[in-house]
């Protein structure tokens, strides 16, 4: 599998490189994201890890570029800085990052990350659309509909709801939420789900309620 690094630091970059190529993995590495981007026309990695702090654009730029970009938007992405604030972590994972690495992390710590972000991608069984009433989940085009209307939702919002459809009708704890959507070490608290359950509900309009508060437990799709 083919993995991108993108960081600045040449000792930490050749660390990870280093690390990785033992691992069994094909890696290429960039010092900054003209020569990244150049390289993602020519060949899709399978795995990006990036850095937060770049000398000419900032990873959470590279990371809504790819994002934005057909070619590039499923691509999953490690994080990795040097910042370790909850709100960091939030508007990184918010952004569309699959996991977050604060710096000094171990090699083994890393290695462990990424064979579990493949591990996750390479298994995952995908159903291009799903239904819920008024709303119809395409993600194969990567496209919401409620009553028709095209849903603008950003990264995460877009995950909570195909996880709440992937699982409708059963009652998942914020708890679950958080870690089939978030990721296992964030460390941020459950309103965090409650936040964003809000403003998808407000989103997908007269369709929102189809999303239900399960009392003393979390959320569902549908009833």
């Amino acid at each position: 599998m083919l993995i991108y690094i993108v960081e600045d630091d040449a000792d930490i970059r050749e660390l990870e490189t280093y690390s990785l190529k033992n691992s069994g993995y094909e890696v290429k590495s960039f010092a900054e994201s003209k020569s990244f981007f150049a390289a993602c026309t020519e060949e899709i990695p399978h795995l990006v890890i990036l850095d937060v702090m770049l000398p000419d654009f900032d990873g959470l730029s590279v990371l809504e570029r790819l994002r934005s970009e057909s070619a590039t938007k499923a691509v999953p992405v490690i994080l990795v800085t040097a910042k370790g604030s909850e709100m960091d972590k939030v508007k990184g994972l918010d952004m569309g990052a699959d996991d977050y690495i604060t710096k000094p992390f171990s090699v083994l710590e890393l290695i462990s990350r990424v064979r579990a972000i493949l591990r996750r991608c390479s298994f995952e069984t995908k159903q291009d659309i799903v239904t819920l009433g008024g709303i119809v989940f395409d993600d194969s085009k990567h496209i919401v509909t409620s009553n028709s209307e095209e849903c603008s939702l950003t990264y995460k919002e877009y995950e909570l709801l195909k996880y709440l459809l992937k699982n409708k009708g059963m009652a998942l704890t914020r708890e679950n939420i958080i870690l089939n959507v978030w990721g296992y070490d964030f460390e941020g608290e459950s309103r965090t789900v409650d936040m964003h359950i809000t403003t998808l509900r407000q989103k997908l309009g007269d369709c929102g309620n189809l999303i239900k508060t399960v009392r003393n437990v979390g959320y569902k799709a549908g009833e």
